[in-house]
């Protein structure tokens, strides 16, 4: 790896970070200046659909199983993001993985807060389980612990469609007591987020006597709640300040007899990922997270 491109790579991925210095829409232009790109890889097809009342991107790859379609949340720290900024990422999963790939336009804090999001996802997968034999859920960052309340609030039988979580860098406690926020700037080695990004962020995206929520901090969710819950697959980067919440919410799952794979790659960036045109790994993961969802289906 070039160090040079590593420089690039965070400072594009930086972009995905809301600062306190930023405003709002400064920052979600700056992400869709970034992210957005007309052209898509693989020859993937996009097309837009109302699901659930909810627009909707559906990316279907050439080649694709008609047993399985992925519900994916975007991150953009709950205050940015669009479909058309994720969208050649989701286009890469889903040709990777021969997936069609859900990707809805959900609505974004400050203006709407918790619950919105969480809403809207309900309402589009409420739809799609008239429809899709199996499901995966995919998220990164603050759109993981979306994804992560939205299979929380899925309960009993209804869960036996959901077939996984795959969640990238996931964010999955906003409280105070959360590792990723107590953990000093000068202790951490990630050069792309901090404790006060996160913090500030937490506050945008909910009321502080809301963060223990387990549906806005999935960490306080209790193990009867998670019983029964989808395995979850995660991929990260070793580095990353959200790995100590990650591997205590890994350990929880475990305790409660849901498996829970984390895939840590070395020398990497939080949601590297998304810098594939500077790293070379990025191409690897994402092929990595591909086989794994087909291997899924085959129960390998």
């Amino acid at each position: 790896m070039v160090q040079q491109d590593k420089k690039k790579a965070i400072k594009k991925i930086q972009t995905m970070i809301f600062s306190e210095k930023q405003m709002v829409d400064d920052f979600r232009k700056k992400i869709e200046t970034v992210f957005a790109t007309p052209f898509l890889p693989n020859n993937v097809e996009c097309k837009q659909e109302i699901i659930g009342g909810i627009t909707c991107d559906v990316l279907l790859p050439e080649v694709y199983s008609k047993n399985r379609s992925m519900l994916y949340i975007h991150g953009g720290s709950f205050i940015g993001g669009s479909c058309a900024s994720w969208r050649s990422f989701c286009a890469s999963i889903a040709h990777a993985s021969c997936t069609k790939v859900i990707v809805p336009e959900i609505r974004l804090a400050p203006k709407f807060p918790y619950p919105a999001a969480l809403d809207d996802a309900k309402s589009v997968i409420k739809e799609l389980y008239t429809s899709e034999p199996e499901i995966f859920i995919g998220a990164d960052g603050s759109g993981a612990l979306i994804a992560i309340a939205l299979a929380l609030a899925i309960k009993g039988s209804f869960r036996t469609k959901l077939k996984e979580l795959i969640l990238f860098s996931p964010w999955l406690d906003v409280s105070a007591d959360a590792e990723a926020i107590k953990m000093s700037d000068r202790k951490s080695k990630d050069p792309i987020l901090t404790a006060t990004q996160l913090q500030r962020c937490s506050e945008m995206y909910t009321f502080t006597q809301n963060l223990t929520n387990p549906l806005v901090s999935p960490m306080y969710a209790s193990p009867d709640k998670l019983e029964g819950f989808p395995e979850v697959y995660i991929q990260m980067a070793e580095n990353e300040r959200l790995l100590p919440d990650v591997e205590c919410f890994q350990d929880k799952l475990r305790k409660v007899g849901v498996p829970c794979t984390i895939d840590i790659w070395k020398d990497m960036i939080h949601m590297f990922q998304m810098a594939d045109e500077y790293l070379e790994e990025a191409h690897l993961a994402i092929e990595q997270v591909g086989k794994h969802i087909r291997r899924m289906e085959e129960g390998q």
